[in-house]
């Protein structure tokens, strides 16, 4: 059964919302709850994870496998249920509609809202259950792993559930912690057992260029999030500037990086290698058609991660700016 066949079948309209979903192919189904998740979207919590590992790893030796796929999945779990839970949100409250959405999980009827409930407190479950996981073996104190942990899952549902801190403009802000310092801290802490603040600053570049995803997305959606009467960070300041806004945060973590490598190590220009795609992504957002840059940009920031968390490998820990 192909994708046309799949919206035949939701456009009748005899069946109610959750019965037009059971009728789905099972293969199809499964692709439908894969796709709910959004996993292009994973980079941006699965990098600080490895980033907060090899730099532990630096500074105390310390690295377990188990650990790190432990704390992988606890990040994972959390980030796909916080997609989950702003994709219900948004379609609860008419942000999302058949006219114009990127989000066609609960607008074409793909996945019913009870199941789309469903598979969010399962993976908060999963989270959970890898996090007790992670205590046993872990070398950190369990009460600051669970601070660190329950902010960042807190966080996640009040991204758009209960304060809805997308809605009134403060979205912005706890991408910038959530996948930044907490994520990354959470992943130095559980392999080394140690709290070193200092790794805020290895944060902030991988926290810049995640936060572009969400701004390419908010400033696509500008005239729908309006409508609905929502506020963003991109409605408050307009198109121009978010234009300037998204140049600078694609760009400001190469300058760091050049920075930091005539400073420090060579290796840190590695990220250096994606800058052209960084130059085209950012001709393309002024272009008319945005349809698609949440997406590449998710793209840039896997690559860009990559090669940062290469870079912080391979440079010798005296080198290594901050860290005790």
């Amino acid at each position: 059964m192909d994708r046309e066949e799949v919206h035949k079948t939701e456009a009748t309209p005899a069946a109610p919302e959750s019965q037009q979903s059971l009728k789905l192919h099972p293969s199809i189904k499964l692709s439908c709850y894969v796709e709910a998740l959004r996993p292009w979207s994973f980079s941006a919590s699965l990098m600080p994870v490895l980033l907060g590992c090899a730099l532990a790893h630096k500074t105390s030796g310390e690295f377990s496998p188990a650990i790190l796929i432990l704390t992988a999945l606890c990040a994972l779990s959390v980030h796909a249920a916080g997609n989950l839970v702003n994709t219900y949100f948004d379609f609860v409250k008419g942000i999302d509609n058949k006219q114009k959405s990127d989000d066609r999980t609960l607008v074409d009827q793909l996945l019913s809202k009870d199941e789309v409930v469903t598979l969010g407190a399962v993976l908060y479950g999963l989270g959970c259950l890898c996090f007790i996981l992670l205590v046993f073996l872990s070398p950190a104190r369990m009460e600051h792993l669970a601070l660190v942990y329950f902010g960042g899952l807190s966080s996640s549902f009040l991204y758009t559930g209960g304060i809805g801190f997308k809605y009134i403009a403060l979205g912005d802000v706890m991408i910038l912690i959530i996948f930044g310092p907490i994520t990354l801290l959470f992943s130095y802490l559980a392999q080394s057992g140690q709290t070193e603040w200092s790794t805020i600053y290895y944060a902030i570049p991988l926290a810049l260029n995640t936060e572009a995803i969400l701004h390419s997305n908010n400033t696509r959606d500008m005239g729908t999030d309006r409508r609905a009467g929502i506020v963003t960070l991109a409605i408050l300041i307009g198109t121009p500037s978010s234009i300037v806004l998204f140049a600078c945060l694609l760009f400001l973590p190469y300058m760091v990086f050049v920075v930091l490598a005539l400073h420090c190590s060579k290796w840190l220009l590695l990220p250096l290698i994606t800058l052209p795609s960084a130059f085209r992504l950012e001709k393309e957002f002024r272009s008319v058609d945005m349809r698609h840059i949440p997406k590449k940009t998710a793209k840039l920031n896997f690559f860009f991660a990559l090669l940062y968390v290469m870079a912080v490998g391979l440079c010798p820990s005296s080198q290594l700016p901050f860290l005790s």
